[in-house]
Protein backbone atom coordinates (compact mmCIF):
# COMPACT_ATOMS: atom_id res chain seq x y z
CA UNK A 1 0.00 0.00 0.00
CA UNK A 2 1.45 3.34 -0.88
CA UNK A 3 0.18 6.83 0.90
CA UNK A 4 -0.92 10.11 -1.16
CA UNK A 5 -1.78 13.78 -0.30
CA UNK A 6 -4.61 15.33 -2.29
CA UNK A 7 -4.44 18.75 -2.97
CA UNK A 8 -7.65 21.46 -4.25
CA UNK A 9 -5.96 24.15 -2.26
CA UNK A 10 -9.98 24.70 -1.03
CA UNK A 11 -10.73 28.30 0.79
CA UNK A 12 -14.11 28.62 1.54
CA UNK A 13 -15.57 32.36 2.09
CA UNK A 14 -15.17 34.79 3.69
CA UNK A 15 -11.51 35.71 2.27
CA UNK A 16 -9.57 37.91 4.02
CA UNK A 17 -6.64 39.64 2.47
CA UNK A 18 -3.26 37.42 1.46
CA UNK A 19 -5.60 34.17 2.96
CA UNK A 20 -4.67 32.43 -0.47
CA UNK A 21 -0.97 32.93 -0.36
CA UNK A 22 -1.04 31.60 3.19
CA UNK A 23 -3.16 29.00 2.05
CA UNK A 24 -0.23 27.90 -0.52
CA UNK A 25 2.51 28.28 1.75
CA UNK A 26 0.98 26.31 4.48
CA UNK A 27 0.01 23.66 1.67
CA UNK A 28 4.11 23.52 0.78
CA UNK A 29 4.32 23.29 4.15
CA UNK A 30 2.52 20.19 4.75
CA UNK A 31 4.21 18.62 1.98
CA UNK A 32 7.89 19.14 3.07
CA UNK A 33 6.20 17.30 6.39
CA UNK A 34 4.79 14.56 4.41
CA UNK A 35 7.69 14.20 3.11
CA UNK A 36 9.59 13.30 5.72
CA UNK A 37 7.11 11.35 7.24
CA UNK A 38 7.59 8.81 4.30
CA UNK A 39 4.53 9.60 2.27
CA UNK A 40 4.75 8.15 -1.09
CA UNK A 41 2.91 10.61 -3.46
CA UNK A 42 1.87 14.11 -3.20
CA UNK A 43 -1.73 15.26 -6.04
CA UNK A 44 -2.29 18.39 -7.19
CA UNK A 45 -5.18 19.25 -9.03
CA UNK A 46 -5.74 21.97 -12.09
CA UNK A 47 -9.43 23.13 -12.10
CA UNK A 48 -10.63 26.50 -13.20
CA UNK A 49 -13.47 28.94 -11.95
CA UNK A 50 -14.08 26.57 -9.28
CA UNK A 51 -14.42 28.91 -6.37
CA UNK A 52 -13.79 27.61 -2.25
CA UNK A 53 -13.66 24.58 -3.66
CA UNK A 54 -10.23 24.64 -5.50
CA UNK A 55 -7.81 27.57 -5.97
CA UNK A 56 -5.37 25.45 -7.61
CA UNK A 57 -5.58 26.22 -11.78
CA UNK A 58 -1.82 26.58 -12.08
CA UNK A 59 -0.67 23.22 -10.61
CA UNK A 60 2.63 22.97 -12.40
CA UNK A 61 4.04 26.16 -10.73
CA UNK A 62 2.74 24.73 -7.20
CA UNK A 63 4.42 21.40 -7.84
CA UNK A 64 7.57 23.27 -9.09
CA UNK A 65 8.10 25.14 -5.37
CA UNK A 66 7.37 21.62 -4.08
CA UNK A 67 9.80 19.69 -5.82
CA UNK A 68 12.38 22.36 -4.10
CA UNK A 69 10.93 21.46 -1.18
CA UNK A 70 10.99 17.98 -0.72
CA UNK A 71 13.62 15.02 -1.70
CA UNK A 72 11.89 11.81 -2.39
CA UNK A 73 7.61 12.32 -2.64
CA UNK A 74 6.88 12.17 -5.65
CA UNK A 75 4.49 14.90 -7.70
CA UNK A 76 1.73 14.05 -8.99
CA UNK A 77 -0.34 16.16 -11.48
CA UNK A 78 -3.60 14.85 -10.20
CA UNK A 79 -4.91 16.09 -13.22
CA UNK A 80 -4.10 18.18 -16.09
CA UNK A 81 -7.53 19.41 -18.04
CA UNK A 82 -6.33 17.28 -21.84
CA UNK A 83 -8.62 18.85 -24.15
CA UNK A 84 -6.35 21.66 -25.99
CA UNK A 85 -8.91 24.61 -25.17
CA UNK A 86 -7.61 24.30 -21.99
CA UNK A 87 -3.51 23.18 -22.56
CA UNK A 88 -2.12 22.96 -26.03
CA UNK A 89 -0.45 19.44 -26.01
CA UNK A 90 2.94 20.92 -26.91
CA UNK A 91 2.50 22.89 -23.57
CA UNK A 92 1.56 20.07 -21.41
CA UNK A 93 4.49 18.13 -22.67
CA UNK A 94 7.41 21.06 -21.95
CA UNK A 95 5.94 21.65 -18.58
CA UNK A 96 5.55 17.72 -17.28
CA UNK A 97 9.15 17.23 -19.03
CA UNK A 98 10.64 20.42 -16.89
CA UNK A 99 8.70 19.50 -13.44
CA UNK A 100 10.66 15.64 -14.02
CA UNK A 101 13.93 17.48 -14.70
CA UNK A 102 14.00 20.07 -11.75
CA UNK A 103 12.45 17.29 -9.27
CA UNK A 104 14.69 14.37 -10.24
CA UNK A 105 12.34 12.39 -12.23
CA UNK A 106 9.69 12.46 -9.32
CA UNK A 107 6.61 13.42 -11.46
CA UNK A 108 3.14 10.92 -12.30
CA UNK A 109 1.43 12.48 -14.82
CA UNK A 110 -2.32 12.30 -13.88
CA UNK A 111 -4.66 13.15 -17.04
CA UNK A 112 -8.73 14.32 -17.41
CA UNK A 113 -10.86 16.05 -19.89
CA UNK A 114 -13.02 17.89 -17.45
CA UNK A 115 -16.64 17.36 -16.60
CA UNK A 116 -17.89 20.47 -14.57
CA UNK A 117 -19.70 23.11 -16.83
CA UNK A 118 -18.16 26.11 -14.90
CA UNK A 119 -14.80 24.65 -16.72
CA UNK A 120 -16.15 23.25 -19.82
CA UNK A 121 -18.29 26.58 -20.63
CA UNK A 122 -15.57 28.72 -19.71
CA UNK A 123 -13.03 27.02 -21.95
CA UNK A 124 -15.60 26.25 -25.03
CA UNK A 125 -14.98 22.64 -24.83
CA UNK A 126 -18.23 20.44 -25.74
CA UNK A 127 -18.92 17.98 -23.43
CA UNK A 128 -20.02 15.71 -26.02
CA UNK A 129 -16.76 16.13 -27.74
CA UNK A 130 -14.26 15.97 -24.10
CA UNK A 131 -13.25 12.39 -24.19
CA UNK A 132 -12.70 12.29 -27.98
CA UNK A 133 -10.33 15.54 -27.04
CA UNK A 134 -8.70 13.82 -23.98
CA UNK A 135 -8.06 10.63 -26.05
CA UNK A 136 -6.26 12.75 -28.50
CA UNK A 137 -4.68 14.93 -26.85
CA UNK A 138 -2.94 12.16 -24.68
CA UNK A 139 -1.75 10.06 -28.07
CA UNK A 140 -0.13 13.39 -29.27
CA UNK A 141 1.49 14.09 -25.52
CA UNK A 142 2.98 10.85 -25.06
CA UNK A 143 4.80 11.04 -28.57
CA UNK A 144 5.75 14.32 -27.87
CA UNK A 145 7.62 12.98 -24.95
CA UNK A 146 9.42 9.62 -27.27
CA UNK A 147 9.52 10.91 -30.96
CA UNK A 148 12.57 13.14 -31.75
CA UNK A 149 11.44 14.74 -33.56
CA UNK A 150 7.87 15.01 -33.14
CA UNK A 151 6.58 13.60 -36.31
CA UNK A 152 3.64 15.54 -36.49
CA UNK A 153 -0.54 15.48 -35.98
CA UNK A 154 -3.36 16.61 -37.89
CA UNK A 155 -6.32 15.15 -36.32
CA UNK A 156 -10.12 16.08 -35.61
CA UNK A 157 -9.10 18.30 -32.85
CA UNK A 158 -5.31 19.01 -32.80
CA UNK A 159 -2.79 19.82 -35.60
CA UNK A 160 0.87 20.11 -34.58
CA UNK A 161 3.78 20.12 -37.69
CA UNK A 162 6.39 18.40 -36.97
CA UNK A 163 8.97 19.74 -34.55
CA UNK A 164 11.40 18.14 -31.74
CA UNK A 165 9.34 19.43 -28.30
CA UNK A 166 11.92 19.75 -25.51
CA UNK A 167 12.86 19.40 -23.00
CA UNK A 168 12.65 15.40 -22.69
CA UNK A 169 11.53 14.16 -19.57
CA UNK A 170 14.00 12.34 -17.68
CA UNK A 171 12.21 8.93 -16.67
CA UNK A 172 12.30 7.20 -19.53
CA UNK A 173 10.05 6.65 -21.68
CA UNK A 174 8.01 9.19 -19.69
CA UNK A 175 6.40 9.83 -16.29
CA UNK A 176 3.70 7.16 -15.33
CA UNK A 177 0.64 8.06 -16.46
CA UNK A 178 -2.91 8.11 -14.75
CA UNK A 179 -6.52 9.56 -15.54
CA UNK A 180 -9.47 10.83 -13.31
CA UNK A 181 -12.07 8.34 -12.47
CA UNK A 182 -16.00 8.97 -11.10
CA UNK A 183 -17.37 5.66 -13.16
CA UNK A 184 -16.51 2.40 -12.94
CA UNK A 185 -16.66 2.85 -16.99
CA UNK A 186 -13.71 5.33 -16.53
CA UNK A 187 -11.84 2.76 -14.53
CA UNK A 188 -12.10 -0.36 -17.38
CA UNK A 189 -11.37 2.51 -19.60
CA UNK A 190 -7.89 3.43 -17.38
CA UNK A 191 -7.53 -0.61 -17.50
CA UNK A 192 -8.00 -0.89 -21.67
CA UNK A 193 -5.34 2.22 -22.06
CA UNK A 194 -2.73 0.69 -19.40
CA UNK A 195 -2.86 3.80 -17.34
CA UNK A 196 -3.43 4.46 -13.65
CA UNK A 197 -6.76 4.94 -12.00
CA UNK A 198 -7.05 7.63 -9.46
CA UNK A 199 -10.89 7.22 -8.26
CA UNK A 200 -12.33 10.32 -6.40
CA UNK A 201 -16.09 8.16 -6.03
CA UNK A 202 -15.48 7.64 -2.17
CA UNK A 203 -15.68 4.04 -2.41
CA UNK A 204 -15.99 1.72 0.19
CA UNK A 205 -13.25 -0.84 0.30
CA UNK A 206 -15.81 -3.91 -0.21
CA UNK A 207 -16.70 -2.02 -3.29
CA UNK A 208 -13.42 -1.36 -4.34
CA UNK A 209 -13.11 -4.77 -4.66
CA UNK A 210 -14.74 -5.35 -7.73
CA UNK A 211 -13.46 -2.06 -9.71
CA UNK A 212 -9.88 -3.97 -8.70
CA UNK A 213 -10.69 -6.84 -10.25
CA UNK A 214 -12.14 -5.82 -13.00
CA UNK A 215 -9.48 -3.02 -13.83
CA UNK A 216 -6.67 -5.88 -13.38
CA UNK A 217 -8.46 -8.41 -15.18
CA UNK A 218 -8.69 -5.99 -18.25
CA UNK A 219 -5.24 -5.01 -18.00
CA UNK A 220 -3.76 -8.48 -18.30
CA UNK A 221 -6.45 -9.16 -21.20
CA UNK A 222 -5.69 -8.72 -25.01
CA UNK A 223 -8.18 -5.89 -24.73
CA UNK A 224 -5.65 -3.52 -23.19
CA UNK A 225 -3.64 -1.18 -25.84
CA UNK A 226 -1.26 1.14 -23.85
CA UNK A 227 -1.99 5.21 -24.80
CA UNK A 228 1.29 5.43 -23.69
CA UNK A 229 4.73 3.99 -24.18
CA UNK A 230 4.47 2.30 -20.88
CA UNK A 231 1.97 0.41 -18.73
CA UNK A 232 1.28 2.04 -15.59
CA UNK A 233 -0.99 -0.56 -13.25
CA UNK A 234 -2.19 0.66 -10.39
CA UNK A 235 -5.68 1.90 -9.16
CA UNK A 236 -6.05 4.97 -5.82
CA UNK A 237 -9.07 5.57 -4.26
CA UNK A 238 -9.41 9.15 -2.34
CA UNK A 239 -10.96 10.08 0.97
CA UNK A 240 -10.76 12.27 3.72
CA UNK A 241 -8.31 12.25 6.45
CA UNK A 242 -7.75 13.26 9.91
CA UNK A 243 -5.99 11.59 12.63
CA UNK A 244 -5.59 12.11 16.69
CA UNK A 245 -5.43 9.46 19.62
CA UNK A 246 -8.74 10.65 20.56
CA UNK A 247 -11.53 9.91 17.97
CA UNK A 248 -14.12 12.93 19.19
CA UNK A 249 -10.99 15.15 18.55
CA UNK A 250 -10.50 14.02 15.53
CA UNK A 251 -13.90 14.24 13.99
CA UNK A 252 -14.44 17.58 15.68
CA UNK A 253 -11.54 18.73 13.85
CA UNK A 254 -11.48 16.70 10.44
CA UNK A 255 -15.58 15.62 9.52
CA UNK A 256 -16.82 19.09 8.87
CA UNK A 257 -13.83 19.83 6.43
CA UNK A 258 -14.08 16.57 4.52
CA UNK A 259 -17.67 16.95 4.42
CA UNK A 260 -17.16 20.50 2.61
CA UNK A 261 -14.94 18.76 0.09
CA UNK A 262 -17.48 16.76 -0.65
CA UNK A 263 -20.57 19.09 -0.74
CA UNK A 264 -18.36 21.61 -2.57
CA UNK A 265 -17.50 18.82 -5.45
CA UNK A 266 -21.40 18.04 -5.68
CA UNK A 267 -21.93 21.68 -6.04
CA UNK A 268 -20.35 22.21 -9.08
CA UNK A 269 -20.68 18.45 -10.82
CA UNK A 270 -23.48 17.47 -9.85
CA UNK A 271 -26.76 19.60 -7.97
CA UNK A 272 -25.36 23.25 -7.84
CA UNK A 273 -26.63 26.61 -8.94
CA UNK A 274 -23.45 28.77 -9.28
CA UNK A 275 -23.43 32.55 -9.98
CA UNK A 276 -19.68 33.56 -10.28
CA UNK A 277 -18.30 35.51 -7.71
CA UNK A 278 -21.34 36.19 -5.66
CA UNK A 279 -22.25 32.30 -4.45
CA UNK A 280 -21.35 31.78 -1.04
CA UNK A 281 -20.54 27.86 -0.85
CA UNK A 282 -19.83 27.70 2.40
CA UNK A 283 -23.03 29.29 3.45
CA UNK A 284 -25.47 27.14 1.39
CA UNK A 285 -23.23 23.79 2.73
CA UNK A 286 -24.22 24.69 6.22
CA UNK A 287 -27.31 25.06 5.62
CA UNK A 288 -28.29 21.84 3.00
CA UNK A 289 -25.46 19.77 4.16
CA UNK A 290 -27.69 17.25 5.68
CA UNK A 291 -30.07 17.28 1.86
CA UNK A 292 -27.25 15.85 0.37
CA UNK A 293 -25.52 13.14 2.16
CA UNK A 294 -23.04 15.41 4.41
CA UNK A 295 -25.09 15.04 7.68
CA UNK A 296 -23.22 15.70 10.62
CA UNK A 297 -25.34 14.47 13.85
CA UNK A 298 -24.78 10.57 12.38
CA UNK A 299 -20.77 11.29 12.95
CA UNK A 300 -20.28 10.03 16.33
CA UNK A 301 -17.32 9.18 18.60
CA UNK A 302 -18.40 5.36 19.50
CA UNK A 303 -14.86 3.74 18.32
CA UNK A 304 -16.36 1.65 15.32
CA UNK A 305 -15.48 0.31 12.11
CA UNK A 306 -14.47 3.63 9.77
CA UNK A 307 -17.04 3.25 6.81
CA UNK A 308 -16.66 5.81 3.59
CA UNK A 309 -20.57 6.35 3.60
CA UNK A 310 -23.24 5.88 6.29
CA UNK A 311 -26.61 5.69 6.50
CA UNK A 312 -28.82 5.87 9.72
CA UNK A 313 -32.66 6.85 9.40
CA UNK A 314 -32.52 7.97 6.33
CA UNK A 315 -29.71 10.50 6.69
CA UNK A 316 -26.77 10.06 4.26
CA UNK A 317 -22.95 11.19 5.42
CA UNK A 318 -19.40 10.31 4.70
CA UNK A 319 -16.48 9.67 7.33
CA UNK A 320 -13.82 8.70 5.52
CA UNK A 321 -9.90 8.16 7.73
CA UNK A 322 -11.11 10.71 10.28
CA UNK A 323 -10.42 8.80 13.58
CA UNK A 324 -7.91 7.10 15.95
CA UNK A 325 -4.95 5.62 14.47
CA UNK A 326 -6.19 1.94 14.56
CA UNK A 327 -9.54 3.03 13.29
CA UNK A 328 -7.63 4.01 10.06
CA UNK A 329 -5.22 0.95 9.96
CA UNK A 330 -8.52 -1.02 9.79
CA UNK A 331 -9.66 0.88 7.09
CA UNK A 332 -6.40 0.69 4.91
CA UNK A 333 -6.84 -3.32 5.87
CA UNK A 334 -9.59 -3.57 4.22
CA UNK A 335 -8.55 -1.63 1.04
CA UNK A 336 -5.48 -3.51 0.96
CA UNK A 337 -7.05 -6.80 0.92
CA UNK A 338 -9.38 -5.63 -1.77
CA UNK A 339 -6.08 -4.87 -3.93
CA UNK A 340 -6.24 -1.06 -3.75
CA UNK A 341 -2.56 0.20 -4.88
CA UNK A 342 -2.45 3.83 -3.08
CA UNK A 343 -4.46 5.84 -0.81
CA UNK A 344 -4.89 9.94 -1.38
CA UNK A 345 -5.43 11.41 1.56
CA UNK A 346 -7.86 14.56 1.53
CA UNK A 347 -6.52 16.77 4.83
CA UNK A 348 -6.51 19.93 3.80
CA UNK A 349 -10.46 20.73 3.02
CA UNK A 350 -13.02 23.44 3.98
CA UNK A 351 -11.68 25.13 7.29
CA UNK A 352 -9.32 23.15 8.17
CA UNK A 353 -6.60 24.35 10.68
CA UNK A 354 -3.04 24.32 9.36
CA UNK A 355 -1.61 23.07 12.71
CA UNK A 356 -3.77 20.65 13.32
CA UNK A 357 -3.23 19.21 9.61
CA UNK A 358 0.37 19.08 10.38
CA UNK A 359 -0.52 17.26 13.89
CA UNK A 360 -2.58 14.63 11.88
CA UNK A 361 0.02 13.83 9.59
CA UNK A 362 3.06 13.32 11.98
CA UNK A 363 0.06 10.82 14.28
CA UNK A 364 -0.26 9.15 10.93
CA UNK A 365 3.44 9.09 10.11
CA UNK A 366 4.92 7.98 13.35
CA UNK A 367 1.76 5.28 14.05
CA UNK A 368 0.40 4.02 10.95
CA UNK A 369 2.81 4.41 7.92
CA UNK A 370 5.79 2.49 9.49
CA UNK A 371 3.20 -0.42 9.21
CA UNK A 372 2.77 -0.66 5.73
CA UNK A 373 6.21 1.04 3.81
CA UNK A 374 8.53 -1.94 5.14
CA UNK A 375 5.83 -4.30 3.01
CA UNK A 376 5.10 -1.99 -0.12
CA UNK A 377 7.97 -2.44 -1.59
CA UNK A 378 7.64 -6.11 -2.04
CA UNK A 379 4.22 -6.07 -2.71
CA UNK A 380 4.65 -3.99 -6.18
CA UNK A 381 7.77 -6.21 -7.00
CA UNK A 382 5.62 -9.09 -6.86
CA UNK A 383 2.87 -7.19 -8.79
CA UNK A 384 5.06 -6.12 -11.69
CA UNK A 385 6.22 -9.98 -11.72
CA UNK A 386 3.30 -11.16 -12.13
CA UNK A 387 1.91 -8.37 -14.62
CA UNK A 388 5.20 -8.44 -17.04
CA UNK A 389 3.80 -10.92 -19.55
CA UNK A 390 0.86 -8.87 -19.79
CA UNK A 391 2.36 -6.06 -20.42
CA UNK A 392 4.73 -7.11 -22.54
CA UNK A 393 1.98 -8.48 -24.87
CA UNK A 394 0.06 -4.96 -24.19
CA UNK A 395 3.12 -2.66 -25.18
CA UNK A 396 3.63 -5.35 -28.53
CA UNK A 397 -0.17 -4.20 -29.64
CA UNK A 398 0.74 -0.26 -29.24
CA UNK A 399 1.72 1.54 -32.28
CA UNK A 400 5.43 2.36 -31.97
CA UNK A 401 6.82 5.88 -31.66
CA UNK A 402 7.09 7.02 -35.82
CA UNK A 403 10.47 7.85 -37.52
CA UNK A 404 9.97 11.67 -38.09
CA UNK A 405 10.63 12.84 -42.27
CA UNK A 406 14.27 13.89 -42.54
CA UNK A 407 13.60 16.29 -45.39
CA UNK A 408 11.22 17.90 -42.98
CA UNK A 409 12.71 21.64 -43.22
CA UNK A 410 11.49 25.19 -41.41
CA UNK A 411 12.48 28.55 -42.85
CA UNK A 412 11.48 31.79 -41.61
CA UNK A 413 9.15 32.18 -43.98
CA UNK A 414 7.38 28.63 -44.44
CA UNK A 415 8.28 25.11 -44.22
CA UNK A 416 8.62 21.83 -46.38
CA UNK A 417 8.58 18.27 -46.42
CA UNK A 418 9.70 15.74 -48.86
CA UNK A 419 7.54 16.23 -51.88
CA UNK A 420 5.93 19.27 -50.84
CA UNK A 421 6.40 23.41 -51.90
CA UNK A 422 6.46 25.64 -49.27
CA UNK A 423 3.68 25.85 -46.82
CA UNK A 424 2.92 30.08 -46.23
CA UNK A 425 0.78 31.02 -43.39
CA UNK A 426 -3.15 30.57 -43.82
CA UNK A 427 -4.56 33.57 -46.33
CA UNK A 428 -8.04 34.15 -46.33
CA UNK A 429 -10.39 31.66 -49.20
CA UNK A 430 -11.03 35.37 -50.99
CA UNK A 431 -7.78 36.28 -52.29
CA UNK A 432 -7.35 39.46 -54.40
CA UNK A 433 -6.34 39.37 -57.62
CA UNK A 434 -3.28 40.74 -56.22
CA UNK A 435 -2.67 37.60 -54.25
CA UNK A 436 -3.82 35.34 -57.22
CA UNK A 437 -0.96 36.91 -59.38
CA UNK A 438 1.48 36.41 -56.61
CA UNK A 439 0.69 32.86 -55.82
CA UNK A 440 1.34 32.38 -60.02
CA UNK A 441 5.66 33.43 -59.33
CA UNK A 442 5.89 30.82 -56.98
CA UNK A 443 8.07 27.87 -57.68
CA UNK A 444 9.40 29.59 -61.39
CA UNK A 445 13.06 29.77 -62.57
CA UNK A 446 15.27 32.93 -62.66
CA UNK A 447 14.55 32.81 -66.53
CA UNK A 448 10.76 32.28 -66.29
CA UNK A 449 10.63 35.22 -63.97
CA UNK A 450 12.66 37.71 -65.83
CA UNK A 451 10.62 36.51 -68.77
CA UNK A 452 7.37 37.81 -66.67
CA UNK A 453 9.39 41.26 -66.41
CA UNK A 454 10.70 41.30 -69.96
CA UNK A 455 7.66 44.65 -69.80
CA UNK A 456 7.27 46.66 -66.68
CA UNK A 457 3.44 45.63 -66.31
CA UNK A 458 4.15 43.10 -63.62
CA UNK A 459 6.18 44.87 -61.94
CA UNK A 460 4.15 47.81 -61.62
CA UNK A 461 1.26 45.47 -60.15
CA UNK A 462 3.48 44.76 -57.70
CA UNK A 463 5.13 47.81 -56.53
CA UNK A 464 1.88 49.19 -56.71
CA UNK A 465 0.35 46.35 -54.04
CA UNK A 466 3.18 47.52 -51.94
CA UNK A 467 2.55 51.33 -52.33
CA UNK A 468 -1.42 50.67 -51.07
CA UNK A 469 -0.29 49.49 -48.23
CA UNK A 470 1.46 52.69 -46.97
CA UNK A 471 0.57 53.18 -43.23
CA UNK A 472 1.61 56.85 -42.37
CA UNK A 473 1.68 56.46 -39.07
CA UNK A 474 5.45 54.77 -39.03
CA UNK A 475 6.71 57.45 -41.02
CA UNK A 476 7.78 59.59 -38.00
CA UNK A 477 8.19 63.01 -39.80
CA UNK A 478 9.43 61.73 -42.87
CA UNK A 479 8.69 62.61 -46.10
CA UNK A 480 11.28 61.97 -48.89
CA UNK A 481 11.86 59.74 -52.12
CA UNK A 482 12.81 55.44 -51.69
CA UNK A 483 14.30 54.17 -54.73
CA UNK A 484 13.91 51.01 -55.80
CA UNK A 485 16.43 49.29 -58.50
CA UNK A 486 15.65 46.09 -59.77
CA UNK A 487 18.00 44.32 -62.19
CA UNK A 488 17.99 41.89 -64.43
CA UNK A 489 19.89 39.91 -66.47
CA UNK A 490 23.26 39.71 -64.44
CA UNK A 491 22.75 43.20 -63.57
CA UNK A 492 23.51 44.47 -67.16
CA UNK A 493 19.84 46.84 -67.36
CA UNK A 494 17.28 47.26 -64.30
CA UNK A 495 13.89 48.84 -63.54
CA UNK A 496 13.56 51.75 -61.87
CA UNK A 497 10.77 52.97 -59.57
CA UNK A 498 10.87 55.36 -56.33
CA UNK A 499 7.63 55.55 -53.78
CA UNK A 500 7.41 59.74 -52.52
CA UNK A 501 5.85 59.90 -49.64
CA UNK A 502 4.84 62.95 -48.80
CA UNK A 503 2.86 63.55 -45.35
CA UNK A 504 -0.14 61.39 -45.64
CA UNK A 505 0.72 59.75 -49.03
CA UNK A 506 2.96 57.76 -51.00
CA UNK A 507 3.09 57.71 -54.88
CA UNK A 508 4.76 55.00 -56.99
CA UNK A 509 6.48 56.73 -59.73
CA UNK A 510 8.77 55.55 -62.38
CA UNK A 511 12.20 56.51 -63.14
CA UNK A 512 15.04 58.08 -61.09
CA UNK A 513 14.84 60.20 -57.87
CA UNK A 514 17.01 62.84 -57.90
CA UNK A 515 17.98 62.62 -54.32
CA UNK A 516 16.50 59.74 -52.69
CA UNK A 517 16.41 58.65 -48.79
CA UNK A 518 16.99 55.40 -49.11
CA UNK A 519 18.06 52.88 -52.33
CA UNK A 520 17.12 49.50 -52.51
CA UNK A 521 19.04 47.46 -54.97
CA UNK A 522 18.47 44.15 -55.33
CA UNK A 523 17.46 41.34 -58.93
CA UNK A 524 14.04 41.28 -59.92
CA UNK A 525 13.83 37.21 -59.40
CA UNK A 526 15.15 38.10 -55.77
CA UNK A 527 12.09 40.52 -55.41
CA UNK A 528 9.50 38.82 -57.10
CA UNK A 529 10.12 35.56 -54.73
CA UNK A 530 10.29 37.89 -51.69
CA UNK A 531 6.50 39.15 -52.92
CA UNK A 532 5.55 35.96 -53.40
CA UNK A 533 6.28 35.17 -50.07
CA UNK A 534 8.67 32.15 -51.29
CA UNK A 535 11.70 33.96 -49.90
CA UNK A 536 12.53 36.20 -47.13
CA UNK A 537 13.59 39.26 -47.21
CA UNK A 538 15.80 39.52 -44.50
CA UNK A 539 17.84 36.13 -45.32
CA UNK A 540 18.36 37.52 -48.72
CA UNK A 541 19.56 40.93 -47.24
CA UNK A 542 21.80 38.74 -45.41
CA UNK A 543 23.31 36.60 -48.25
CA UNK A 544 24.18 40.07 -49.75
CA UNK A 545 21.49 39.83 -52.19
CA UNK A 546 19.69 43.00 -51.30
CA UNK A 547 21.96 46.73 -50.84
CA UNK A 548 20.72 49.32 -48.96
CA UNK A 549 22.07 52.58 -49.21
CA UNK A 550 21.14 55.92 -47.88
CA UNK A 551 19.31 56.92 -44.10
CA UNK A 552 19.47 53.57 -42.44
CA UNK A 553 16.76 55.08 -39.68
CA UNK A 554 14.71 55.44 -42.38
CA UNK A 555 15.68 51.92 -44.18
CA UNK A 556 14.63 50.03 -41.21
CA UNK A 557 11.56 51.55 -41.02
CA UNK A 558 10.40 50.58 -44.43
CA UNK A 559 8.52 47.39 -43.40
CA UNK A 560 6.21 49.39 -41.11
CA UNK A 561 5.66 52.24 -43.33
CA UNK A 562 4.60 49.71 -45.86
CA UNK A 563 1.87 47.50 -44.11
CA UNK A 564 4.98 44.89 -43.16
CA UNK A 565 4.92 43.72 -46.91
CA UNK A 566 6.40 41.17 -48.24
CA UNK A 567 7.25 43.58 -51.62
Amino acid sequence: MRFGLFYEHQMPRPWREGAEGELLRNALDQIELADRLGFDHVWEVEHHYLEEYSHSSAPEVFLAAASQRTERIRLGHGIVQLPPAFNHPARIAERVATLDLVSNGRVDFGTGEASSQMELGGFGVEREQKRAQWTEALDVITRMFVEEPFAGHDGDFISVPQRNVVPKPQQKPHPPLWVACSRRETILMAAEKGIGALSFSFVEPEDAKEWVDDYYAILSSDGCVPAGFDVNPNLAVVVPLFCHEDEETAIQRGIDGGHFFGYSLAHYYVFGEHQPGRTNVWNEFQQHRGKFGFAREIIRAEGDTLGVKLLEQGLGSMRGAVGTPKQIMDLIDRYEAAGVDQVIFVAQCGNNVHEEVCESLELFGKEVLPIYADRAEAAEKKKMERLAPAIEAAMARREPAREADEDYVVRPDGERSAGRTWTLAPRADTASPQEQFLDQLRGKTDAELLEMVRTTQVLELILHGMVAGFDPQYTRGFNGDIQYVLTVEGGGSSHEYFVHVDGELAELVPGHADSPAVTVQMGAPTYLRIASGEENGALAMMEGRIQLLGDAKVAIRLGEMFGQSRY
